[in-house]
């Protein structure tokens, strides 16, 4: 690659003195071949854009890509999408480049977001020769910090959780959830859930964009 690198641009846009509830986020999601991010790729990705906990239903993201892997049937029945669906699909390549643009003065926000930043920072090595650059932060590592810190959040949504997994936190704090789902709807509902922490971290001493980061590191 060398000389025809693509380098996408440094800066993220992202004021981290910012309050939280002025923000720009992209909340987002991203369906798999697998979960192995050495031998697995990325299907589709979605996502929805909040300013402060506003969702913005007008600003969404939502691309299926071809897969530089071979997609698994245990994998099909998690995400019912077929081969024959992504085989004319971009690239992981042009979906990404669209994807940062989208991103741009955003704090990008995921559920478990450690799975999904494996699979983006593997193709923004190769592709880039770097990592994703957008600030990000992690709605589960929300859900410890606020359970550890707020009596009264503990009284509303219970002190213990048993499974992490999105849909049963949507389904503790009172999210509906479709029976059918993909990489977008998973964004939204994930959004949902973002909203709940943002009503409570102010309060808590979480106020600004740099203190949201530091406590929701995935």
């Amino acid at each position: 690659m060398g000389l025809f690198m693509r380098r996408p641009a440094a800066n993220t846009g992202v004021d981290l003195a910012a309050p939280i509830e002025a923000a720009r986020y992209v909340v987002m999601d991203t369906e798999l071949t697998g979960l192995d991010s050495k031998k697995d790729s990325i299907i589709s990705v979605g996502a929805v854009v909040m300013q402060g906990g506003r969702i913005i239903l007008g600003e969404i993201f939502y691309e299926m890509v071809s897969p530089e892997t071979a997609m698994r049937s245990e994998s099909v029945v998690v995400h019912g999408i077929t081969p024959s669906e992504v085989a004319n699909k971009p690239d992981i390549g042009a979906v990404l480049e669209d994807f940062l643009k989208f991103c741009k003065g955003a704090v990008v926000v995921g559920h478990f977001l450690s799975l999904d930043l494996g699979f983006l920072n593997k193709e923004m090595k190769r592709l880039y020769g770097t990592r994703f650059p957008q600030p990000v932060a992690d709605t589960m590592q929300m859900n410890d910090w606020v359970q550890d810190h707020d009596t009264g959040f503990r009284r509303n949504y219970g002190s213990t959780e048993e499974n992490k997994d999105l849909f049963s936190m949507a389904k503790k704090y009172h999210i509906p959830v479709a029976a059918a789902h993909n990489a977008l709807m998973d964004a939204f509902i994930t959004a949902q859930l973002f909203q709940r922490y943002l009503s409570s971290l102010p309060a808590l001493g979480v106020r600004t964009v740099k203190d949201l980061l530091r406590i929701a590191k995935p």
